[in-house]
């Protein structure tokens, strides 16, 4: 006789969601500083993000991909080059395309988390200084309060910066993003600067659209010291993670994004473990390290403060390993949860497949396929295995 495999259940009210963002889904954002980078014959990007998913076009497919899995919440960036496609005009067609968005996906049951600014930045304001001027602070506010005032009556979540520290690393330290600098110091000073913007745009956000919960999003690894790297693990976790934390004091929220682990040894980065499978992003498959992340931001920061998991994910063509990284990355959640740690909800990264940046369309972290001739989506096996942990609230041990 067939016996139910046990499962562990998730609290009630538990938030299912997915996300993506606007330059890496929408197609045709000319106006930014990603456009302007990878069709630089310099900055290294595999290829330009074109077209996108047609997600522009087609976002109403998407949220019903969202809908179909029974997902609550859908999280998604505004992209500021169209909103303000130069300084101070802005584009109320737009803001209204972005609110028709926030309106469908209500429509469908589904809660809208808004990202301000998910990596790309208005060619106009990089061409001032961009981050490096302590100028795009208010700039951002600005931007912020107008898009507060039109979505604050439709969006549920508000999400101020993705990601800043790998903005400030990426873009000013590895030169992997733009501007594609190397200079260590005068990244710390523009992490500084989002961590202020962060700042500005909750204050502004908040005014525009009270009673919507704000947060930051912040990319953390699970850094673990390798013989002798103790205390260059703590001077890396300071600069990369720390001064971020420190900036969420007095947020509604902390999202926490979380991929794999580094291992550190007195030089830095100490390569990886023998045995453990590699990725397509160049990192470890290392699911257990959204759980430990998840215990760290809650020891860091205020006790109170409650943690979504705003993004997990793994790039992978083999779906069955993606599966495999999200049941164990979810069995941490819950041993998380089990411990006392307020952990209200888990966003998979990402529902297409799509541009991932310097590397291009070559990673899949996609629950659903697209083909990118005909941008027809095929959701992937691991699309009804999320949905059917979803539905029952729980997972099979």
């Amino acid at each position: 006789m067939a016996t139910t495999p046990p499962s562990r259940s998730f609290p009630k009210g538990f938030s299912w969601g997915t996300a993506t963002a606007a330059h890496q889904i929408e197609g045709g954002n000319t106006n930014n500083d990603w456009w302007e980078f990878e069709h630089s014959p310099t900055s290294g990007c595999a290829e330009s993000s074109g077209d996108g998913c047609d997600s522009w076009l087609r976002w109403e497919e998407d949220a019903d991909l969202v809908a179909r899995m029974g997902l609550d919440n859908y999280r998604f960036s505004v992209e500021w080059s169209r909103i303000e496609p130069a300084e101070g005009e802005i584009s109320r067609a737009a803001l209204l395309h972005y609110r028709r968005l926030c309106e469908g996906l209500r429509e469908r049951g589904i809660d809208p988390v808004v990202t301000f600014h998910h990596f790309t930045t208005p060619r106009w304001l990089t061409a001032q200084g961009g981050w490096e001027n302590p100028d795009t602070i208010e700039r951002f506010a600005r931007f912020c309060d107008v898009v507060a005032e039109e979505l604050g009556d439709v969006m549920t979540w508000a999400c101020t910066i993705n990601e800043p520290n790998i903005v400030a690393t990426m873009g000013w330290h590895a030169g992997m993003f733009p501007p594609g600098k190397t200079d260590k110091d005068l990244s710390y000073r523009v992490g500084a600067n989002l961590v202020a913007g962060h700042r500005a745009a909750v204050d502004a956000i908040r005014q525009a659209a009270p009673g919507v919960p704000v947060g930051l999003t912040l990319s953390m690894t699970d850094y673990q010291a390798a013989p002798g790297g103790e205390q260059k693990l703590e001077s890396i976790r300071q600069h990369a993670e720390d001064v971020f934390l420190d900036g969420t004091d007095g947020d509604d929220f902390l999202g926490v994004q979380v991929y794999t682990r580094m291992l550190i040894g007195p030089d830095g980065w100490a390569g990886y473990e023998p045995g453990v499978p590699v990725l397509d992003m160049g990192y470890e498959f290392y699911p257990q390290s959204l759980g430990n992340c998840l215990r760290r931001a809650a020891d860091y920061t205020d006790a109170g403060l409650p943690l979504l998991v705003t993004e997990n994910g793994i790039g992978t063509t083999d779906d069955a390993q993606r599966i495999d990284y999200v049941r164990q990355a979810l069995h941490g959640v819950l041993d998380v949860i089990d411990e006392g740690i307020d952990v209200r909800g888990y966003t998979y990264w990402s529902l297409l497949d799509n541009f991932e940046w310097a590397l291009g369309y070559r990673p899949r972290f996609g629950l659903v396929g697209v083909d990118r001739s005909t941008f027809a989506r095929t959701p992937k096996p691991s699309a009804a295995w999320l949905a059917s942990v979803v539905a029952a609230n729980a997972l099979e041990q």
